[in-house]
């Protein structure tokens, strides 16, 4: 990659929700596809990351997205949720990263941490006291991505895929 990689935020239009859609329907699949059924992973797809979810969900004013891109092309993006968006009621000092992704063949290439370091800047600037997340459990490259930056296990909660609930474990890092 021979240009910077910015992160953006993501406005909300027709044209951005269909490219979101699909890098999130991507980057899912990637991401647990090998590992779940493939109907679960349908049956995931069509409930929560469907082109009228994602529209839904960028319409939310507690909820904002974020692309990560090079030359015009999205590598991954992240959704922030605070006050009564978050999936949990950890309290309203906390910032929520509900997803973070990046395409396999951008992963180990400090994409993620890029948008990572975005988050802490955004709660910075919100004066949020802790960022959170859930991981599903056996997604140990990820567990151990956050455990470098500092994040440890508060929690866990459940995760619906399709049909097969999961455990998530609930991570965070305190900022004061």
């Amino acid at each position: 990659m021979e240009h910077e990689i910015a992160i953006e935020l993501i406005f909300n239009t027709p044209a951005n929700i269909k490219v979101l859609q699909e890098l999130s329907e991507k980057t899912f699949i990637e991401t647990f596809g090998a590992e779940n059924t493939v109907a679960n992973m349908q049956l995931y797809l069509s409930e929560c990351l469907s082109y009228k979810k994602v529209a839904e969900e960028m319409g939310n004013p507690y909820s904002s997205f974020y692309f990560a891109t090079v030359a015009n092309n999205q590598l991954g993006y992240l959704k922030l949720n605070t006050g009564q968006a978050q999936t949990e009621a950890p309290g309203a000092n906390g910032l929520e990263i509900e997803r973070i992704y990046v395409l396999k063949e951008y992963q180990g290439r400090k994409v993620g941490q890029l948008l990572l370091d975005k988050v802490m800047k955004i709660a910075r600037s919100y004066n949020k006291q802790y960022v959170w997340l859930g991981v599903w459990e056996n997604n140990k490259k990820a567990i151990r991505f956050y455990e470098k930056n500092g994040f440890v296990p508060f929690g866990a909660h459940h995760f619906k895929l399709g049909e097969d609930e999961q455990t998530d474990i609930m991570m965070k890092i305190d900022l004061s």
